[in-house]
């Protein structure tokens, strides 16, 4: 009997504490919809997220620099914009977005790293981000020339002058 009434006590304790844990009120239901199913939704009631520029050309590199660019966007829409997720198209382009929703007329960044680390000549990566816009998904774009460093033959010795 004792160790039934330790098992419910323990029980009861979990679920109390657990119960009045702080929970994340960044992001509500209210805010997240499937506009495909929302009856009565009109384009002007859903969140539009429209960038002032798509792709960016960092122009000519050095092998091994990292660079940043920031891509400005602005909520056009009339709900709550919510980027759920942001991929980069390989290890080498990393994103970072607002993870709060930007409300209707607001702007925001998406910052996107970019590590030339072993690659060379042209090469153009993007960065696939998933929203509450319709449709659910946009795909921003960077490109570079990454030029590879000539270096100093080895064998060669410096000459004293």
């Amino acid at each position: 009997m004792k160790m039934k009434t330790l098992y419910i006590l323990a029980a009861s304790m979990l679920l109390f504490a657990t119960a009045c844990k702080e929970h994340s009120t960044e992001i509500s239901t209210n805010d997240v919809m499937n506009t495909k199913s929302a009856e009565g939704t009109t384009n002007a009631d859903l969140p539009d997220i429209k960038f002032e520029e798509e792709s960016h050309d960092f122009g000519r590199i050095t092998q091994g620099e990292k660079v940043a660019y920031g891509f400005k966007f602005k909520n056009t829409g009339g709900a709550n914009l919510i980027i759920s997720s942001a991929n980069g198209s390989c290890g080498c382009t990393v994103p970072e977005y607002p993870k709060k929703p930007i409300l209707p007329g607001e702007e925001a960044t998406v910052n996107v790293v970019f590590s030339s680390e072993g690659k060379s000549g042209m090469v153009e990566k993007s960065v696939t981000l998933v929203t509450n816009c319709e449709p659910s998904t946009k795909i921003i774009y960077i490109k570079a020339n990454i030029i590879v460093p000539t270096s100093a033959n080895p064998n060669e010795l410096p000459t004293a002058h």
